[in-house]
């Protein structure tokens, strides 16, 4: 189910998203609109790293149902409504600074000017990101839900719920640099979701934990440096004022 619901969740987004990717710096329109784009693109992103955590919450909470002979309807669903709740919440606080900073009008940052340098300095913070320590303890937290789910369960549709924001908010402490990332290359390109997504799904469902968070990190110095200096070069990226970007946000 959690396949299928990412499947549809990249069909809408694509729809709603078509002509929408300006690059770095993309407008994100008003903020219900942005808010359901969102909750769709962490649909879309998350669900297929997540089947683990959610099988394995499943998993337990059908034995404990055996054991006590009392149902929860409906709980593994408020466990993955929680989760979503975590990253709407960064959602919703990565556009008000997005924003804010974008209400400034600081002619510095403009793409002819230091727009293309702060976007390669997030995507670089990005990768800096990976070799930290709160690094590391997120990403242990989300790569074993057993150890997770023994630590912080909690019974009931009730605890299903905040069991699913927990989760979601180790899980935004593991993936925040990567989504400033995305929109630092365009938040509303499809494909650009989809590289972020694919290194989601690398360092938290891969066995060889280290060498895909380290392999993630270089990978992402590669990008900064392509976007800092040679951007047009760059596979996918929409650059802003291009004639390109135009006829996208024309269309």
């Amino acid at each position: 189910m959690l396949l299928a619901l990412a499947v549809v969740a990249w069909l809408v987004t694509g729809q709603r998203m078509a002509g929408m990717d300006g690059g770095p710096g993309t407008d994100l329109g008003t903020l219900g609109f942005y808010v359901s784009a969102w909750v769709l693109m962490m649909a879309a992103m998350m669900f297929p790293s997540i089947a683990p955590m959610v099988l394995t919450y499943r998993r337990i909470r059908l034995r404990g149902t055996a054991l006590r002979g009392r149902v929860d309807r409906g709980a593994t669903c408020l466990f993955v409504v929680g989760y979503l709740v975590a990253w709407t919440t960064y959602g919703v606080a990565a556009y008000g600074l997005f924003s804010a900073v974008q209400s400034l009008s600081i002619d510095v940052l403009s793409w002819e000017r230091g727009g293309r340098f702060l976007a390669a300095g997030v995507i670089l913070a990005a990768a800096a990101y990976q070799l930290t320590p709160a690094k590391d303890a997120c990403l242990r937290r989300c790569r074993a839900p057993l150890a997770f789910l023994s630590e912080e369960w909690r019974s009931g549709r009730r605890g299903a719920l905040v069991m699913g924001m927990l989760h979601g908010a180790w899980c935004v402490g593991c993936c925040w640099a990567l989504m400033a990332a995305l929109f630092a290359l365009g938040v509303m390109s499809v494909g650009w979701m989809i590289f972020v997504a694919a290194l989601i799904a690398i360092e938290k469902l891969l066995p060889w934990k280290v060498i895909a968070n380290r392999g993630v990190a270089v990978l992402l110095v590669a990008l900064a440096l392509a976007v800092a200096l040679v951007p047009g070069d760059v596979p996918g990226l929409t650059v802003p004022s291009s004639e390109p970007s135009g006829m996208r946000m024309d269309g």
